[in-house]
C-alpha cells in the first residue's frame, strides 16, 4: 500500500516567521518603551538635587565674596591706621627737630666773632647771608615771645626782630628782617614761615641775624652753630 504524503504548503511556514518577528518587535518596543519611561523618571527626580546644588554652590560663592569685601575692607582699615600714625610719628619728629632758619645761604660773620661794628666787642649770633625777601622759618617750635622793631625791645642794632621761646627752655632770635609775619603769643611748629629776611638796623648788608639764647633777653646767647649741630643740623 503506497504511503500518503501530506502536500506541502509552503505559504503556512512563511506567515509564522512573519508572525514571529512581528510578536518580537512588539516586546522590544515595549521593553524599550518602558526603559524610556524609567529614565524620563529618573531625571524626573534627580531635577530637585540638581537645583539644590546650584542653589548651595550660589550662597558659598556669595559668602566667599563676603569674606573677601570683609578682608579687603580691614586691610584697607589697617593701611589707612598705619599711614595716619607714620604721619603722626613725622609730625611728632619735626616738631622736636631743628632746623636752619633759611635755606640756600652762606655762613658769615660767625658767634663771638671780634670787631667794631658790635657794642660789646663781638657778635653775639650767626650770620646767614641771603637776599632781602628769602623766607625765615622757626628752627624749632614754640611760642612768639618778642616781635617788632627796634630789636623787638633789644636794641635798634637788631633792626626788626623775632624771639621764640622753646619747650626745652631755650629761646631763639632772628634780626634785620624787612616783614614780620608772626604776632607775640602765637605759636609756631618748625619749619614754619615767620618772617623775610632784610638789611634792617645795624647791618652791612642783607642777611639773617641768628641767636640761640638761655633767656628770651640780650646777653644769655650761645654759639647757635654749635648748637644745631648737636641738634642734628648740617650748618
Amino acid at each position: 500500500m503506497s504511503k500518503r504524503t501530506q502536500p506541502h504548503r509552503p505559504g503556512t511556514s512563511m506567515l509564522r516567521k512573519r508572525a514571529a518577528v512581528v510578536a518580537a518587535g512588539f516586546g522590544v518596543s515595549a521593553l524599550l518603551g518602558t526603559g524610556a519611561a524609567v529614565a524620563d523618571s529618573a531625571d524626573a527626580t534627580a531635577l530637585p538635587g540638581i537645583a539644590s546644588s546650584s542653589v548651595e554652590a550660589q550662597a558659598t560663592a556669595q559668602a566667599k565674596a563676603a569674606d573677601n569685601a570683609a578682608k579687603a575692607k580691614k586691610e584697607a582699615e589697617a593701611k589707612a591706621k598705619e599711614a595716619e600714625a607714620k604721619k603722626k610719628a613725622a609730625e611728632e619728629k619735626k616738631a622736636k627737630s631743628w632746623i636752619d632758619p633759611v635755606k640756600h645761604y652762606e655762613l658769615s660773620a660767625g658767634y663771638s666773632q671780634g670787631g667794631s661794628m658790635w657794642a660789646s666787642g663781638h657778635h653775639s649770633g650767626q650770620d646767614f647771608a641771603v637776599s632781602t625777601g628769602t623766607n625765615v622759618m622757626a628752627a624749632h617750635s614754640g611760642t612768639v615771645v618778642k616781635a617788632g622793631g627796634n630789636g623787638a625791645g633789644d636794641g635798634a642794632a637788631y633792626g626788626n626782630a623775632i624771639v621764640i621761646k622753646h619747650g626745652n627752655g631755650t629761646y631763639s632770635q632772628y634780626a634785620h628782617l624787612s616783614k614780620i609775619d608772626v604776632k607775640v603769643g602765637q605759636q609756631v611748629t618748625t619749619g614754619q614761615h615767620i618772617a623775610l629776611s632784610g638789611d634792617t638796623g645795624n647791618s652791612s648788608g642783607p642777611h639773617l641775624h641768628f641767636e640761640i639764647r638761655t633767656t628770651a633777653d640780650y646777653g644769655s646767647a650761645v654759639n647757635p652753630v654749635s648748637f644745631l649741630k648737636k641738634a642734628g643740623v648740617s650748618v
